[in-house]
């Protein structure tokens, strides 16, 4: 199982980035989650989705301003975020599990990050 995240970057705040993770292997009871880690903190739910549902769960910080969705691509899943703020700077992690779970510890496959800065 491989998990490829990408599109992180320099935003200003108020700006948009999309994040994309390129995963094989998932399953129609797979749940796919993006976390956030700030160095020196743990790792932070972000949103996650039911494959097969599509049904979707979000971090209260982020509820309204980002939007997980599947990809064009085959087992892509997106993370759109909106209103950027710069307490969203972070590196993001897309994982794989069974269960749209807040706990990392529940997700079995992670993807190696993508760094997203947001300037004030």
């Amino acid at each position: 199982v491989q998990l490829q995240a990408s599109g992180g970057g320099l935003v200003q705040a108020g700006g948009s980035l999309r994040l994309s993770c390129a995963a094989s292997g998932i399953l129609s009871s797979s749940v796919m989650a993006w976390f956030r880690q700030d160095p020196g903190k743990e790792r932070e739910f972000v949103a996650a989705m039911r494959w097969g549902r599509g049904s979707t769960y979000y971090a209260d910080s982020v509820k309204g301003r980002f939007t997980v969705s599947k990809g064009t691509a085959k087992n892509t899943v997106y993370l759109q975020m909106n209103s950027l703020k710069p307490e969203d700077t972070a590196t993001y992690y897309c994982a794989r599990g069974t269960s749209p779970d807040n706990n990392p510890g529940s997700y079995y496959y992670w993807g190696q990050g993508t760094l997203v800065t947001v300037s004030s």
